[in-house]
């Protein structure tokens, strides 16, 4: 009876357990020299030549575009509403998942040759790029990751209410997260971002829970 009263309580308190994260909280890599944090919302001015990229097609590695994140354990879903005035190919912003300088996840909106797509890279010593096309212009848009087990599932919206799924990528699991909100500008001289509404929601872990499901 315990262990059923424990099960549906931590069911329970994940239910609740959405909240803004404090963006004064978190931390920078490679703070861009102008930014402000007002209201949980971030702006900032991109700095020009910067982007994260490892080896695959392109030849080069660089990992020196502005990154605000918070360290997280365990599992969770993490979601920011991004908007930006992108000018130049390759002008992005987003969320970015990353446990180490060779394995991260990124996803947001890439502008490239005058359109918008909704882009995913993911890297694992090499990176990938995959893009979908947006028939026209946004002003903003939601972009949503839920971290299970060794899984990272990402996410669209257009209203924050019906979301859908663009990418499935691997994350080593039982390893913690630099979870938060990056933005790059590698071919142009940079552009204004702005991030609103960031938030991360405690998940309760799933081996736990099935473990208790069969031990109670």
């Amino acid at each position: 009876m315990i262990r059923k009263l424990l099960l549906s309580g931590l069911v329970l308190s994940a239910s609740f357990a959405s909240f803004a994260q404090s963006l004064e909280n978190m931390q920078w890599f490679n703070e861009p020299e102008q930014w402000k944090i007002k209201d949980n919302t971030l702006t900032m001015a991109v700095t020009p030549q910067t982007d994260y990229w490892r080896i695959s097609h392109y030849g080069f590695t660089v990992d020196d575009a502005p990154f605000l994140y918070s360290l997280r354990g365990g599992e969770f879903e993490v979601k920011v509403k991004i908007s930006g005035d992108y000018k130049t190919r390759f002008d992005q912003s987003g969320l970015m998942l990353r446990t180490d300088n060779e394995n991260y996840i990124k996803a947001g909106i890439e502008f490239v040759d005058g359109k918008y797509n909704l882009s995913t890279v993911v890297t694992h010593h090499t990176s990938d790029w995959s893009i979908i096309p947006l028939e026209k212009p946004v002003k903003f848009i939601w972009i949503k990751a839920v971290r299970r087990l060794d899984a990272v599932e990402i996410f669209y919206s257009f209203d924050d209410k019906e979301y859908t799924m663009m990418r499935n990528a691997w994350l080593q699991d039982n390893h913690p997260v630099m979870v938060g909100i990056m933005a790059a500008s590698p071919d142009g001289n940079g552009f204004n971002a702005k991030f609103e509404d960031f938030s991360i929601k405690h998940l309760p872990d799933l081996r736990r829970l099935k473990w208790l499901e069969q031990n109670n």
